[in-house]
Protein backbone atom coordinates (compact mmCIF):
# COMPACT_ATOMS: atom_id res chain seq x y z
CA UNK A 1 0.00 0.00 0.00
CA UNK A 2 1.02 3.94 -0.53
CA UNK A 3 1.22 6.58 1.82
CA UNK A 4 -1.11 9.24 0.39
CA UNK A 5 2.41 11.44 -0.12
CA UNK A 6 3.43 8.52 -2.36
CA UNK A 7 0.17 8.06 -4.16
CA UNK A 8 0.24 11.76 -4.54
CA UNK A 9 4.02 11.73 -5.90
CA UNK A 10 2.91 8.48 -7.80
CA UNK A 11 -0.32 9.79 -9.62
CA UNK A 12 0.85 13.57 -10.15
CA UNK A 13 -2.40 15.07 -8.08
CA UNK A 14 -1.99 16.84 -4.77
CA UNK A 15 -2.74 16.05 -1.27
CA UNK A 16 -5.25 18.90 -1.34
CA UNK A 17 -6.69 17.40 -4.37
CA UNK A 18 -6.84 14.02 -2.93
CA UNK A 19 -8.78 14.97 -0.01
CA UNK A 20 -11.48 16.96 -1.93
CA UNK A 21 -12.07 13.89 -4.17
CA UNK A 22 -12.47 11.86 -1.28
CA UNK A 23 -14.22 14.00 0.51
CA UNK A 24 -16.48 13.74 -3.14
CA UNK A 25 -16.39 9.95 -3.34
CA UNK A 26 -14.57 10.48 -6.03
CA UNK A 27 -11.60 8.55 -5.17
CA UNK A 28 -11.62 7.25 -1.57
CA UNK A 29 -8.42 5.89 0.16
CA UNK A 30 -8.34 1.85 0.24
CA UNK A 31 -7.45 2.46 4.09
CA UNK A 32 -7.62 5.02 6.83
CA UNK A 33 -5.94 4.64 10.23
CA UNK A 34 -8.23 5.00 13.28
CA UNK A 35 -5.54 5.62 15.47
CA UNK A 36 -3.21 8.36 13.35
CA UNK A 37 -5.63 9.10 10.65
CA UNK A 38 -3.15 8.19 7.74
CA UNK A 39 -4.47 7.17 4.64
CA UNK A 40 -3.34 4.82 2.44
CA UNK A 41 -4.12 3.81 -1.10
CA UNK A 42 -3.63 0.58 -3.53
CA UNK A 43 -1.16 0.50 -6.28
CA UNK A 44 -4.01 -0.13 -8.72
CA UNK A 45 -5.87 2.98 -7.75
CA UNK A 46 -2.83 4.79 -9.50
CA UNK A 47 -5.20 3.88 -12.68
CA UNK A 48 -8.54 5.12 -11.27
CA UNK A 49 -6.50 8.14 -10.63
CA UNK A 50 -5.11 8.43 -14.04
CA UNK A 51 -8.69 8.21 -15.86
CA UNK A 52 -9.75 11.03 -13.32
CA UNK A 53 -6.54 13.33 -14.35
CA UNK A 54 -7.65 12.66 -17.99
CA UNK A 55 -10.89 13.75 -17.49
CA UNK A 56 -10.01 16.89 -15.44
CA UNK A 57 -7.31 17.74 -18.67
CA UNK A 58 -10.58 17.93 -20.88
CA UNK A 59 -12.19 20.88 -18.77
CA UNK A 60 -15.02 18.36 -17.14
CA UNK A 61 -16.21 19.08 -13.19
CA UNK A 62 -15.56 16.91 -10.60
CA UNK A 63 -19.41 15.92 -10.65
CA UNK A 64 -19.08 14.86 -14.17
CA UNK A 65 -16.25 12.61 -13.81
CA UNK A 66 -18.07 10.87 -10.50
CA UNK A 67 -20.83 9.88 -13.16
CA UNK A 68 -18.36 8.71 -16.13
CA UNK A 69 -16.02 6.58 -13.61
CA UNK A 70 -18.98 5.51 -11.90
CA UNK A 71 -21.20 4.72 -14.63
CA UNK A 72 -20.77 2.29 -17.52
CA UNK A 73 -19.09 2.79 -21.29
CA UNK A 74 -23.04 4.89 -21.79
CA UNK A 75 -21.85 7.16 -18.96
CA UNK A 76 -18.56 7.67 -20.24
CA UNK A 77 -19.72 8.38 -23.09
CA UNK A 78 -22.29 10.63 -22.17
CA UNK A 79 -19.98 13.14 -20.54
CA UNK A 80 -17.56 12.73 -23.52
CA UNK A 81 -20.20 13.98 -25.64
CA UNK A 82 -21.50 17.09 -23.26
CA UNK A 83 -18.03 18.39 -23.19
CA UNK A 84 -17.21 18.13 -26.72
CA UNK A 85 -20.90 20.23 -27.32
CA UNK A 86 -19.41 22.65 -24.30
CA UNK A 87 -16.28 23.30 -26.06
CA UNK A 88 -17.35 23.58 -30.17
CA UNK A 89 -19.96 26.16 -28.18
CA UNK A 90 -16.97 27.66 -26.96
CA UNK A 91 -14.33 27.64 -30.16
CA UNK A 92 -17.41 29.19 -31.81
CA UNK A 93 -17.69 32.15 -29.71
CA UNK A 94 -13.49 32.35 -29.53
CA UNK A 95 -13.89 32.64 -33.36
CA UNK A 96 -15.92 35.10 -33.46
CA UNK A 97 -14.29 37.04 -30.60
CA UNK A 98 -10.62 36.48 -33.01
CA UNK A 99 -12.88 38.01 -36.13
CA UNK A 100 -14.17 40.97 -34.27
CA UNK A 101 -10.25 41.50 -32.95
CA UNK A 102 -8.84 41.35 -36.29
CA UNK A 103 -10.98 43.77 -38.13
CA UNK A 104 -10.97 45.99 -35.01
CA UNK A 105 -7.14 46.22 -35.65
CA UNK A 106 -7.55 46.48 -39.36
CA UNK A 107 -9.97 49.32 -39.27
CA UNK A 108 -7.42 51.52 -36.46
CA UNK A 109 -6.78 55.04 -37.68
CA UNK A 110 -9.83 55.12 -40.24
CA UNK A 111 -12.33 57.01 -38.10
CA UNK A 112 -13.82 53.65 -37.19
CA UNK A 113 -16.61 55.71 -34.79
CA UNK A 114 -17.60 58.41 -37.11
CA UNK A 115 -21.26 57.05 -38.10
CA UNK A 116 -21.86 58.09 -41.94
CA UNK A 117 -24.80 55.65 -42.11
CA UNK A 118 -27.61 56.57 -44.53
CA UNK A 119 -30.99 55.77 -42.66
CA UNK A 120 -34.28 55.61 -44.80
CA UNK A 121 -37.83 55.14 -43.85
CA UNK A 122 -39.82 52.11 -46.22
CA UNK A 123 -42.18 49.68 -46.01
CA UNK A 124 -40.86 46.21 -46.31
CA UNK A 125 -43.48 44.69 -48.86
CA UNK A 126 -45.42 41.36 -47.45
CA UNK A 127 -43.79 38.15 -48.17
CA UNK A 128 -44.56 34.59 -48.10
CA UNK A 129 -41.71 32.83 -45.71
CA UNK A 130 -39.85 30.02 -44.87
CA UNK A 131 -39.08 30.38 -40.70
CA UNK A 132 -37.64 28.76 -38.09
CA UNK A 133 -38.01 30.09 -34.48
CA UNK A 134 -35.64 28.74 -31.44
CA UNK A 135 -34.04 29.83 -28.26
CA UNK A 136 -30.20 30.08 -28.56
CA UNK A 137 -27.14 30.05 -26.43
CA UNK A 138 -26.12 33.43 -27.81
CA UNK A 139 -27.10 35.79 -31.03
CA UNK A 140 -23.04 34.32 -32.61
CA UNK A 141 -25.44 30.87 -33.20
CA UNK A 142 -27.98 31.78 -35.67
CA UNK A 143 -26.36 29.51 -37.94
CA UNK A 144 -27.97 26.60 -36.57
CA UNK A 145 -31.38 28.09 -37.63
CA UNK A 146 -30.49 28.46 -41.58
CA UNK A 147 -28.67 25.40 -41.21
CA UNK A 148 -31.98 23.40 -39.91
CA UNK A 149 -33.91 25.81 -42.79
CA UNK A 150 -31.86 24.53 -45.08
CA UNK A 151 -31.49 21.05 -44.48
CA UNK A 152 -35.50 20.08 -43.59
CA UNK A 153 -36.60 22.16 -46.96
CA UNK A 154 -34.00 20.68 -49.27
CA UNK A 155 -36.50 17.68 -50.37
CA UNK A 156 -39.36 20.19 -50.89
CA UNK A 157 -37.06 22.06 -53.50
CA UNK A 158 -38.26 25.48 -52.61
CA UNK A 159 -38.44 28.32 -55.24
CA UNK A 160 -36.97 31.57 -53.80
CA UNK A 161 -38.70 34.56 -54.31
CA UNK A 162 -37.37 37.56 -56.50
CA UNK A 163 -35.76 39.77 -54.49
CA UNK A 164 -35.08 37.27 -51.99
CA UNK A 165 -35.06 37.97 -48.48
CA UNK A 166 -32.79 36.32 -46.18
CA UNK A 167 -33.10 37.83 -42.52
CA UNK A 168 -33.48 37.38 -38.88
CA UNK A 169 -35.54 38.84 -36.16
CA UNK A 170 -35.14 38.97 -32.25
CA UNK A 171 -37.74 38.61 -30.18
CA UNK A 172 -36.56 39.59 -26.79
CA UNK A 173 -37.42 42.87 -26.00
CA UNK A 174 -34.54 43.40 -24.33
CA UNK A 175 -30.71 42.35 -25.10
CA UNK A 176 -30.00 38.89 -23.71
CA UNK A 177 -26.54 37.48 -22.78
CA UNK A 178 -27.50 33.69 -23.26
CA UNK A 179 -30.98 31.67 -23.92
CA UNK A 180 -31.52 33.93 -26.96
CA UNK A 181 -35.07 33.83 -28.67
CA UNK A 182 -34.01 34.36 -32.42
CA UNK A 183 -36.11 33.71 -35.87
CA UNK A 184 -34.56 33.19 -39.16
CA UNK A 185 -37.01 33.64 -42.56
CA UNK A 186 -36.36 33.26 -46.10
CA UNK A 187 -38.79 34.46 -48.85
CA UNK A 188 -40.27 31.70 -51.36
CA UNK A 189 -42.50 31.29 -54.10
CA UNK A 190 -45.75 28.53 -53.65
CA UNK A 191 -46.73 27.42 -51.18
CA UNK A 192 -45.65 24.16 -48.71
CA UNK A 193 -46.36 21.79 -45.97
CA UNK A 194 -44.54 23.00 -42.72
CA UNK A 195 -41.24 20.56 -41.87
CA UNK A 196 -40.22 19.35 -38.05
CA UNK A 197 -38.89 22.82 -37.38
CA UNK A 198 -39.90 25.10 -40.46
CA UNK A 199 -42.67 27.10 -40.78
CA UNK A 200 -44.43 28.64 -43.74
CA UNK A 201 -46.73 32.01 -43.10
CA UNK A 202 -47.64 34.91 -45.01
CA UNK A 203 -45.82 38.41 -43.25
CA UNK A 204 -47.55 41.34 -43.67
CA UNK A 205 -45.89 44.46 -44.20
CA UNK A 206 -43.82 46.72 -42.28
CA UNK A 207 -42.78 50.22 -42.07
CA UNK A 208 -39.48 50.53 -40.63
CA UNK A 209 -36.04 53.02 -40.35
CA UNK A 210 -33.34 50.90 -41.74
CA UNK A 211 -29.08 51.31 -42.72
CA UNK A 212 -27.20 49.16 -44.68
CA UNK A 213 -23.47 48.68 -43.89
CA UNK A 214 -20.69 46.80 -45.32
CA UNK A 215 -18.02 44.42 -42.75
CA UNK A 216 -18.36 43.05 -39.73
CA UNK A 217 -21.05 42.79 -37.27
CA UNK A 218 -19.35 44.08 -34.59
CA UNK A 219 -20.07 47.82 -36.55
CA UNK A 220 -23.71 47.31 -35.72
CA UNK A 221 -23.85 49.24 -32.27
CA UNK A 222 -22.69 52.39 -34.78
CA UNK A 223 -25.77 51.75 -37.09
CA UNK A 224 -27.76 51.11 -34.24
CA UNK A 225 -26.91 54.85 -32.97
CA UNK A 226 -27.35 56.23 -36.05
CA UNK A 227 -30.70 54.65 -36.69
CA UNK A 228 -31.78 55.70 -33.18
CA UNK A 229 -30.80 59.59 -34.17
CA UNK A 230 -32.91 59.03 -37.12
CA UNK A 231 -36.13 58.17 -35.19
CA UNK A 232 -35.56 60.42 -32.68
CA UNK A 233 -35.15 63.60 -35.32
CA UNK A 234 -37.60 62.93 -37.54
CA UNK A 235 -41.00 62.17 -34.92
CA UNK A 236 -41.21 58.84 -34.78
CA UNK A 237 -40.80 56.50 -32.55
CA UNK A 238 -39.82 52.23 -32.66
CA UNK A 239 -42.56 49.85 -33.28
CA UNK A 240 -41.60 46.14 -33.02
CA UNK A 241 -39.18 43.25 -32.88
CA UNK A 242 -35.53 44.50 -34.69
CA UNK A 243 -34.31 42.60 -37.60
CA UNK A 244 -31.50 42.21 -39.76
CA UNK A 245 -31.63 41.82 -43.38
CA UNK A 246 -28.56 39.70 -45.06
CA UNK A 247 -27.88 40.99 -48.28
CA UNK A 248 -24.08 39.34 -48.04
CA UNK A 249 -24.46 37.08 -45.57
CA UNK A 250 -21.34 34.82 -43.96
CA UNK A 251 -23.30 31.77 -46.06
CA UNK A 252 -21.76 33.74 -49.45
CA UNK A 253 -18.40 34.93 -47.73
CA UNK A 254 -16.25 33.99 -45.33
CA UNK A 255 -14.40 37.44 -45.22
CA UNK A 256 -16.12 39.93 -42.70
CA UNK A 257 -14.84 42.99 -44.44
CA UNK A 258 -17.13 41.95 -47.62
CA UNK A 259 -20.74 41.38 -45.12
CA UNK A 260 -23.57 43.69 -46.65
CA UNK A 261 -25.95 44.06 -43.89
CA UNK A 262 -29.40 46.24 -42.86
CA UNK A 263 -30.31 46.51 -39.52
CA UNK A 264 -34.34 47.57 -39.28
CA UNK A 265 -36.42 48.46 -36.93
CA UNK A 266 -40.20 48.73 -37.15
CA UNK A 267 -41.53 52.62 -36.69
CA UNK A 268 -44.73 55.12 -36.59
CA UNK A 269 -45.01 58.67 -36.56
CA UNK A 270 -45.40 59.53 -33.09
CA UNK A 271 -48.50 61.43 -34.02
CA UNK A 272 -50.48 57.96 -35.23
CA UNK A 273 -50.63 56.49 -31.71
CA UNK A 274 -54.07 56.54 -30.63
Amino acid sequence: MLKIGEFSRLSRISIRMLRHYDEMGLLTPDHVDEQTGYRYYQERQLTDAGRIISLRDMGIGVQAIAEAIAGDEAALERVLRFRRTQLLSQSQAIDEQLTRLESALRRIGKDVFEMNYEVTCKTLPQRYVASVRDVLPSYYEEGRLWHTLMKETAPLRLQVAEPCCTLGIYHDTDYRERDVDVEVQMSVKGTYEDTEHVKFKTVPPILMASATYTGSYEKVNEVNAAVAAWVRDNGYEFDGLSFCIYHVSPHETQNPDELVTEVCYPVRKKAERH
